[in-house]
């Protein structure tokens, strides 16, 4: 990316190809950008060929360019470095495209220039009180803002260290983040919340033994709702190696707006607010000391920026303190807009209020303000309304895999409203690998019904149907969001991957079917 900004050439980030599925989004990446170039090392090379052996044919305007060929080329020539011309760079020229998840299933390039990246390093500076010294361990992806922007970018503009490792040691190996934090004395890192999830759970007292977390100042949590029973038990589990819950750092942002839009402040423990769920449905809040249903705050932007509550009924009109309703991003970090999109550009990255403020981002998620701190309560477009009353999918996701008893991966389910005579609520989760030799008619009937009772129980809500799917088949973004829109489209289309038994020809026995 790096040596695209010093060609002039406009860098477009993304995962590389891993399996089959992910080559729909590859190929729609590459024709949307209108890219030329795909740089990539042997080792990719010669995976894109075994999964997609079709792939270099299906795309013949595209040259490809193995990236360790060419250093070895350019080291064993006479190349001289003195030679090179720098390009005169605008800080409004466009820097790179920044693909979103595409939560629907296709993805958009998010415009984003120089001046754009330079503002949101300077924010993301004063927001973590960051300076030369820090270290950020780091292992999310390099193609994602957070892990691009947040990790790499801010240790560059820093002049400070960083420690990088591959995103699959860590799922692997959940302990290997600590070690790092603990060896390197790291001052900065995070992940979304299902990242500190993974290792309260997965990690163990003697994986533990000898590390020292004390040095971690900034745990940034983001990219997904942040989960005030999740801060609480990585905290409780690794107080005794040195972290402190001050360190927590919740923050809210998105591609749009390059990365970073509000925060807390480092050292301070985040605002927490129990909330009234029944009122909140409303789109009311009310503080009712003691609920079980907390909301966590994602701190406040600097004075680059302003975030502001607009009505979803009434075009423009704010709303406000403690009224729930689209969150509205002004500020230099703010985007150019979608690549080739004029008119979706238009209306996400130029809305103005009813009195002609703005332009500001329209950035689709809901949240509210509480004396000038931003609480993000979900997606516009994800919102289960049910007599009227709105209800978060998240919510009714984590009362499923919270739930020891249903056999759920964490992070793994889905729950969306599909219209069948009336509006109907769907659950679609991953199994456990550890579950699947136990799968029975009667174990998957038994399953359905804690599901359908927990649902119920705990939000008055009945469910019309649950699915159970083989693991890793539910849609996730290349970020590890999942995809409710793209699942409702596979339930509907009867292309999910279900889990289910069924009787073999020749003998009586029962046999696991995975699809």
């Amino acid at each position: 990316i790096l040596a695209c900004f010093a060609c002039g050439v406009v860098a477009v980030p993304i995962p590389t190809i891993q399996n089959i599925r992910s080559v729909a989004r590859f190929k729609a990446v590459i024709n949307d950008a209108g890219c030329h170039l795909v740089m990539a090392d042997t080792n990719v090379m010669v995976k894109v060929k075994r999964i997609a052996p079709t792939l270099f044919e299906e795309l013949p305007n595209v040259s490809w360019i193995e990236t360790d060929v060419i250093a070895a080329t350019v080291n064993e020539s006479t190349v001289n470095a003195a030679d090179y011309q720098p390009t005169n760079i605008a800080p409004d020229s466009l820097a790179f495209l920044q693909y979103t998840s595409g939560s629907t299933g296709v993805p958009k390039g998010v415009m984003v220039g120089h001046n754009n990246i330079m503002s949101n390093q300077a924010t993301i500076k004063q927001a973590f009180n960051h300076d030369h010294t820090e270290r950020v361990v780091g292992w999310l992806p390099a193609y994602h803002d957070m892990g691009l922007i947040g990790n790499i970018f801010q240790t560059l503009y820093l002049g400070a260290h960083s420690i990088l490792f591959a995103p699959m040691t860590f799922l692997m190996s959940p302990i290997s983040w600590l070690r790092a934090v603990s060896e390197w004395k790291g001052t900065t890192s995070g992940a979304p919340s299902f990242a500190y999830e993974l290792c309260t759970k997965r990690i163990t007292d003697e994986e533990m033994y000898g590390l020292d977390l004390s040095s971690w100042k900034v745990a940034f949590n983001g990219a997904e709702p942040v989960r005030a029973d999740v801060i609480d038990s990585f905290a409780k589990r690794f107080s005794a190696i040195g972290f402190r819950k001050e360190s927590f750092y919740p923050c809210y942002g998105m591609a749009e707006s390059t990365l970073f839009v509000s925060g807390g402040v480092p050292g301070q423990a985040s605002t927490v607010l129990s909330l009234d769920k029944d009122r909140l449905k409303l789109n009311e809040v009310i503080e009712v000391p003691g609920s079980s249903y907390k909301q966590v705050s994602c701190g406040s932007t600097n004075n680059e920026h302003a975030v502001a509550i607009a009505s979803t009924d009434h075009e423009g009109q704010l709303l406000p303190e403690g009224q729930v309703g689209e969150i509205w991003v002004s500020g230099a970090s703010v985007a150019q807009g979608y690549w080739n999109n004029p008119e979706l550009s238009e209306t996400t990255f130029r809305a103005h209020t009813a009195d002609g403020t703005g332009p500001y981002l329209r950035t689709g998620d809901l949240g509210f303000l509480r004396q000038n701190e931003l609480f993000i309560t979900g997606r516009i477009k994800d919102i289960i309304i049910v007599r009227g009353q709105n209800h978060y999918p998240t919510d009714l996701e984590a009362t499923l895999t919270q739930n020891d008893e249903l056999w759920l991966r964490e992070g793994c389910t889905a729950v969306f409203t599909i219209e069948k005579d009336v509006t109907r609520l769907v659950a679609v989760a991953e199994i456990q690998r550890t579950q699947l030799k136990h799968v029975s008619e009667a174990a998957l009937k038994e399953v359905s019904t804690r599901a359908r009772k927990a649902v119920s129980d705990q939000h008055g809500l009945q469910l019309y149907d649950f699915v159970l799917i083989r693991p890793a088949t539910l849609p996730k973004t290349s970020s590890g969001k999942i995809q409710r829109t793209l699942c409702r489209s596979q339930y509907e289309s009867e292309l999910l991957s279900r889990v289910a038994v069924r009787t073999t020809k020749n003998t009586d026995q029962r046999t696991l079917v995975e699809g």
